[in-house]
């Protein structure tokens, strides 16, 4: 068959487009990949994973692959900062399924988890029997002491920072981290923005939801410290990601 020069891109033009869609809507929401950052030049001391924006809704087997990717990292713990579910009907058996993490797991809860009404007992009482907490506005001592870890859940922040031990952050609005006062920490992790899901290669998101600011997505020098914003694992509104796959984040420190 014999194309013209115009056909040619049209076509070319078409099947890129194609492949697009196809990797928005079949493959990146799922797609899933480990994220590794090392901070600071000594010995590392503590190896946490994070993991956000669950969202919930059902899909079992998606979830069951988070917690087998994160167990096969065997971090010393796992920080989760917030958005498990939007309805409250998908607590119990996201609990049930993220339960399962070998490794204390420790929580704050999101905009989403908050509008769901969900009971945060429940929640309370599953984190806890992992060996870890669900935080509101709270702090505590972990990994023999060495790590203050602190959960914001709204502001002003009611923790406070201790100099003689690692200080870890959790807050589920990036934008936070602007404001926070005086508070100064080693690391602060966040998630809420999803990156975006949509972002335009060596541009930026289309679209960020509010109290994420600048910070859309990755490694950021902030007023409260290093930041790190987690894109997620699950999807708002509609379930798509193009050059923005869900992510769990292995930290050494």
């Amino acid at each position: 068959m014999n194309l013209t020069r115009r056909q040619f891109f049209r076509r070319v033009l078409w099947t890129a487009s194609a492949g697009c869609v196809g990797s928005v809507v079949a493959l990146e929401p799922r797609w899933l990949k480990v994220r590794k950052v090392r901070l600071g030049n000594g010995p590392v001391r503590h190896r946490f994973a994070q993991i956000t924006d669950i969202h919930y809704r059902g899909d079992a087997a998606y979830l069951r692959e988070v917690v087998a990717q994160v167990d096969a990292l065997a971090p010393d713990f796992v920080c989760f900062t917030g958005d498990l579910i939007e309805e409250a009907g998908f607590v119990a058996p996201a609990l049930e399924i993220l339960g399962a993490i070998r490794a204390p797991l420790y929580g704050i809860p999101g905009n989403h988890d908050h509008w769901s009404r969900a009971d945060f007992g429940p929640i309370r009482t599953a984190f806890a029997a992992t060996g870890g907490a669900w935080l509101q506005d709270q702090q505590i001592l972990i990994r023999g002491g060495a790590v203050n870890l602190m959960g914001v859940d709204r502001l002003p922040a009611q923790v406070v920072t201790d100099p003689s031990r690692f200080n870890l952050l959790m807050v589920h609005y990036p934008e936070w981290a602007d404001r926070l006062g005086d508070l100064r920490c080693d690391l602060a992790i966040a998630g809420h923005s999803h990156g975006g899901q949509v972002r335009i290669p060596f541009g930026g998101a289309l679209v960020t939801p509010h109290n994420t600011g600048r910070y859309e997505m990755g490694l950021y020098d902030a007023p409260v410290g290093p930041l790190y914003v987690n894109p997620g694992i699950g999807t708002v509104h509609i379930d798509v990601r193009f050059n923005c796959r869900p992510e769990i984040t292995l930290f050494e420190v």
